[in-house]
């Protein structure tokens, strides 16, 4: 009896620690979005530089060295760090020196699943003005609503009216009969 409640017990803390441990993937788009989103995109240039292919652009020490301080790589003389500092009106990127290289790596994992690639990017709806609505504005010559407007109205009209008609006549009948007896 004791051992099938420690063994509940393990697998439920082993349950417990698989769903509160997230992804590299997650873990590295939230730090994005509380750390890089609001400087920097993925695909287009904000107050920095899009940060699609940057592994390609740059060795991962660099990345680490320039993510930790930025204005220590510009003030050493990198070539790279001065080049990006003057391109972006000489902004000093923000210090992050407690990101670990893992949290560096999975923000770059997170970059990575989010670059466009060369291939146009269909959006699940159309865009604005690229395709027509299909509704017609109304206008004076778009006859067959107004007809179905005009019937559907007369239609109503002559229904209420005979509701009305059949319960005068109910009452009617009512009154003849009271003055019958």
């Amino acid at each position: 009896m004791k051992s099938k409640k420690n063994m509940l017990l393990f697998f439920l803390a082993i349950g417990i620690a698989a769903i509160g441990r997230a992804t590299p993937l997650e873990d590295g788009k939230s730090i994005f979005m509380t750390r890089c989103a609001a400087c920097h995109n993925v695909n287009k240039v904000l107050t920095g530089p899009a940060l699609a292919g940057i592994e390609e652009k740059r060795s991962l020490d660099w990345i680490f060295k320039f993510v930790h301080s930025s204005q220590s790589l510009v003030k050493s003389g990198d070539k790279e760090a001065i080049e990006i500092f003057e391109q972006f009106n000489k902004i000093p990127m923000p210090d992050h020196p407690d990101l670990t290289e893992e949290n560096i790596k999975n923000i770059l994992a997170y970059i990575k699943s989010e670059t466009k690639t060369g291939e146009a990017s269909v959006a699940p709806f159309p865009k604005p003005g690229k395709k027509p609505s299909n509704a017609k504005p109304l206008s004076a010559d778009n006859y067959g609503f107004f007809a179905a407007y005009f019937f559907s109205v007369a239609a109503l009209i002559s229904a209420l009216l005979f509701a009305v008609r059949i319960k005068s006549y109910e009452r009617n009948k009512e009154e003849e009969k009271l003055s019958a007896s």
